[in-house]
């Protein structure tokens, strides 16, 4: 299909987009007076758009209609605004425009529980696979049982990068320690370029380059890595060597938060060790009957 031909198709679906969306709003809902008159078709009048946007009634007939006119971000928000776009909505009337869709706004707050609680649930079904969820600090929000048995997280809101090298982690059980943690260095900062500005990264940086030597060293190599899928080794002492595919995921409902996979490779006997070290876990902590009737820990 030519260039010509996508723009027109382009242009055809913007215009079926705004009258459709026009349609669902009425002239209460955009906050105008009732009455007016007897209406022929529902919603809003085209110079009715025009003028809550504040925009030329032609300009705003030329940009329903297809035509091919200039558009700019602060018009194609207060059209938004009129019409009551909703987020993905306001993206896709972007597109349909021709401009490059603003990114997703972080989550409302009240929303924020329930994210945890959905990923949460996510990563305990993940088992006996390692899982953990992390904000863009890496503060974690939430891991699974085998994520502390493998990787030894403990608290709730710990940062994985402070501890990772205040508490020299990498020493545990990396067969490279140098690589690891030159790597993690750098996907951090590939985070950090990410939100240029945020003075949470910046304290976090501050911090660990008056606490740890090692990350100074790494940190002022200015390596910078994006993150995604790699193969993490990890010496366990009681499960032996555990070989992973490691994935960072990123849910657009939620693009603050980013869970971490670590799915057992193929023929290494990692899926079977980690059955293995849950198995002793839960037997060291299940509770039992007893003769009398009542329980106790095992």
């Amino acid at each position: 299909m030519t260039t010509v031909a996508v723009d027109a198709r382009r242009r055809a679906e913007l215009r079926d987009f705004l009258m459709s969306r026009r349609a669902q709003i009425s002239p209460q809902d955009a906050g105008m007076p009732a009455g007016g008159g007897r209406r022929r078709t529902p919603g809003l009048r085209r110079e009715e758009v025009a003028v809550l946007a504040g925009v030329g009634v032609s300009w705003y007939q030329w940009l329903e209609q297809g035509r091919d006119i200039t558009v700019s971000s602060q018009v194609l928000e207060a059209i938004g605004g009129v019409l009551k776009l909703t987020e993905p909505e306001q993206q896709h009337l972007y597109a349909l425009a021709g401009l490059t869709p603003p990114p997703l706004r972080a989550t409302p707050a009240r929303d924020r529980g329930h994210c945890c609680i959905a990923l949460k649930r996510m990563i305990d079904a993940w088992l006996p696979s390692p899982g953990h969820i992390v904000d863009k600090y890496w503060n974690i929000t939430a891991m699974n049982t085998s994520a502390q048995l493998v990787f030894g997280f403990q608290d709730v809101g710990s940062n994985c990068l402070v501890d990772f090298f205040e508490k020299r982690l990498y020493e545990r059980g990396y067969p490279d320690p140098e690589d690891i943690t030159r790597r993690v260095a750098a996907q951090y900062r590939a985070e950090m370029t990410n939100h240029p500005g945020d003075r949470g990264f910046a304290e976090i940086v501050e911090r660990l380059l008056a606490t740890s030597e090692r990350f100074a060293e790494v940190w002022n190599l200015h390596e910078v890595q994006a993150p995604g899928t790699s193969l993490k080794v990890y010496l366990h002492p009681q499960a032996g060597r555990l070989q992973f595919e490691s994935t960072q995921l990123r849910v657009p409902e939620w693009p603050e938060v980013t869970v971490i996979m670590h799915t057992p490779m193929p023929d290494t006997g990692t899926k079977e060790r980690l059955d293995a070290l849950l198995a002793e876990h839960e037997r060291r902590h299940c509770l039992h009957a007893v003769p009398d009737g009542g329980v106790a820990a095992a």
